[in-house]
């Protein structure tokens, strides 16, 4: 009977004992558990950056998570606006003569504005890059180039925004850019794995990229990380290196190396008021005052120069005629490096796939080319184009520009085949796109993605229980604690008396 006694009192402590370590033991690691497993919650970060390019300017809104992948965040495009009026190097600095264009600006900064959380308005970064248009007002009149960029400085520096600042990009920098943006795009740099997290694709490869825009024209492609130069850039993105040959050839955008073309065409002429055009087509016609093709810095004015003069062009209709004048536009012999593209700059051979956009989408469209296709089939398909009359090309509505397209298809060709030297075998590797994933290819979102290495993000400590929880855990684990302290002091004064 004694012994049953005995057995039952070392139960009944031992039972008690369990429940005074558990509960401690609970109360502990409650405790640990909300101080030290708070995880991190990352605000939305939004960032703003207005492209303002030679023919027009967009103002892009982006957002990313506040955690960054390996120093670089994970950028969407929210927003695109076209600003209205004209593009900021046809800005006059005059009071009224501008006053479409910043209303333009100021329709579209609105809206950001309504898009963007209150909250986040102060810590909103804004940028304004400029492009070629103004790398080329700087070169003919650097002093209205300044007071434009301070007039959009003064009036972006007013808005609720961290504005950072208005100034010209380098054209290697918007090579650079366009690449990132492309590579981005299509996945090439980062992706979710099966865990949700973001991880460098295994055995991903880049992608090239190549830029046509009314000034200038763009291309860039990671290369082996040997190769050193001017044109050579090393880019650091989540947290691995690239090097990346980029090269901007200012003056030949697709308008510019018009000016060109027609610059050319009247040197050929005798006469002003019948030019030969063979790149327009036949039965079309137009007048147009010399100082459309000769204020540009990217033309030499004629002796005897006359702003106003008329020059009249009368179209031939005559593919090869137009593929000649438009190659005489290029300098392909003088190069002083193993190879180069063309004006004597050092190129290496390209290699990989190759995205096209913007200019060279839209004159692959034209000729209905959007897409791949082999370099036979593109250069007959300028040539059919070439030889259609201006009677049939008129009848199709809504097209712009339509005369200029023969002109245009020969230039891609000749800036491709013999530019960069695509061939046949790696012409195939080039796709002319407008957009991946809809969203638009451009030197904008490349540059978000750099600069978001510089954006702080604000982070905010979330406890992994809320206080009401915490709070009742504890008592309740202290609650018994005490309980059980009493229980065992209890069993002992039995014990004992």
């Amino acid at each position: 009977m004694a012994s049953k006694h005995k057995m039952g009192y070392k139960c009944r402590i031992a039972g008690v004992m369990l429940l005074l370590l558990t509960s401690i033991a609970a109360l502990i690691a409650v405790a640990v558990i909300q101080d030290t497993w708070r995880f991190l919650e990352y605000s939305k970060e939004y960032g703003i950056v207005i492209d303002a390019g030679s023919s027009r300017s967009n103002v892009y809104l982006y957002e990313w998570p506040g955690a960054k992948e390996n120093e670089t965040g994970i950028v969407t495009e929210t927003l695109n606006c076209k600003v209205d009026g004209n593009a900021i190097s046809d800005m006059k600095v005059n009071p009224g003569s501008d006053d479409k264009t910043m209303a333009g600006f100021k329709k579209c900064m609105d809206i950001v504005t309504k898009t963007i959380p209150p909250t986040k308005h102060n810590s909103t970064r804004l940028f304004l890059g400029a492009t070629a248009g103004m790398r080329l007002l700087q070169m003919k009149d650097e002093q209205r180039a300044n007071k434009v960029l301070a007039k959009l400085r003064q009036y972006l520096s007013s808005l609720p925004f961290m504005f950072q600042n208005a100034s010209v990009i380098t054209g290697q920098e918007e090579g650079l850019y366009g690449w990132i943006t492309v590579n981005y795009l299509m996945g090439n740099l980062v992706e979710k794995n099966v865990w949700n997290a973001y991880v460098r694709p295994q055995g991903a490869k880049t992608v090239g990229s190549m830029d046509l825009g009314g000034a200038s024209t763009q291309i860039a492609f990671a290369v082996q990380d040997d190769l050193k130069g001017q044109d050579y850039l090393r880019v650091k993105l989540y947290g691995y290196p690239y090097n990346v040959y980029t090269h901007s050839f200012l003056c030949y955008g697709k308008n510019e190396a018009g000016k060109l073309v027609l610059q050319k065409l009247v040197q050929q002429s005798s006469n002003p008021k019948n030019i030969a055009n063979p790149c327009y087509p036949k039965g079309f016609n137009t007048t147009k005052k010399a100082s459309s093709i000769f204020e540009s810095q990217c033309t030499k004015k004629p002796q005897n120069y006359d702003p106003i003069q008329e020059l009249t062009f009368f179209g031939g209709g005559d593919s090869d005629g137009c593929g000649k004048v438009v190659k005489s536009i290029f300098d392909f012999k003088n190069c002083s490096s193993s190879q180069c593209s063309f004006n004597g700059v050092e190129q290496p051979p390209v290699t990989g796939d190759f995205l096209a956009y913007a200019g060279f989408f839209w004159t692959a469209l034209a000729l209905q080319l959007n897409g791949t296709s082999d370099i036979n089939h593109f250069n007959t398909s300028v040539r059919n184009f070439c030889h259609k009359n201006w009677a049939t090309l008129n009848t199709q509505e809504n097209v712009k520009f339509i005369e200029t397209h023969c002109y245009a298809g020969h230039y891609v060709f000749t800036l491709l085949a013999d530019g960069y030297k695509f061939d046949t075998d790696t012409w195939k590797n080039i796709n002319f796109q407008q957009q991946v994933k809809k969203t638009n290819i451009g030197w904008s979102l490349g540059y978000m993605l750099s600069m978001s290495n510089m954006i702080p993000s604000e982070v905010k400590k979330i406890p992994p229980m809320s206080n009401p929880v915490f709070a009742g855990l504890i008592f309740l684990f202290s609650a018994l604690t005490i309980m059980t302290v009493v229980l065992v002091f209890i069993i002992i004064i039995r014990t004992c008396y």
